[in-house]
């Protein structure tokens, strides 16, 4: 994929949506493409997380294990989709686990890079409180309309 398709195709990731075009430019220009074979896993489970990726193309199956620990199939990631957004702006651990359905090509947005770029472009970080904070809140509103059924 060409930088500059790679840029237009940032910009249309929900997190990045508003951020300038040299701002996408470094991102697209820092990340690292990668090539994930069906049936093979990106990520797994409870391990160490220094990154976010980006579905470029391709469909991952996306699971958790129950209390029982059984694996459960909570979703399918596709392109445009952002995994592991809160991996590039602090430690954590992965809360699924990722495996292609198909042979799927991914972008890996690391870390270090990523608060680079928020020390060069503290709009950066402005940007993302807001939709971090956005996302947490349509989160706790999940909650409770969920919690009456568990009281």
């Amino acid at each position: 994929m060409a930088l500059n398709t790679e840029i237009a195709f940032l910009s249309k990731v929900p997190l990045f949506e508003g951020f300038s075009e040299e701002m996408l430019r470094l991102l697209a220009f820092g990340s690292e493409r990668r090539s994930v074979s069906k049936d093979r896993y990106l990520f797994h489970e409870g391990t160490a997380a220094d990154c976010a990726f980006v579905v470029m193309d391709g469909r991952l199956e996306l699971t958790r294990k129950d209390r029982r620990g059984k694996s459960i199939v909570i979703g399918t990631a596709i392109r445009g989709d952002l995994l592991g957004e809160l991996a590039i702006i602090s430690q954590t651990d992965r809360r699924m686990t990722a495996m292609a359905l198909e042979d799927s090509d991914v972008m890996r947005i690391n870390r270090p890079m990523f608060k680079r770029m928020m020390e060069e472009y503290p709009e950066v970080a402005i940007l993302l409180r807001k939709r971090i904070s956005r996302n947490i809140s349509e989160m706790l509103r999940g909650i409770e309309t969920l919690a009456p059924n568990f009281e």
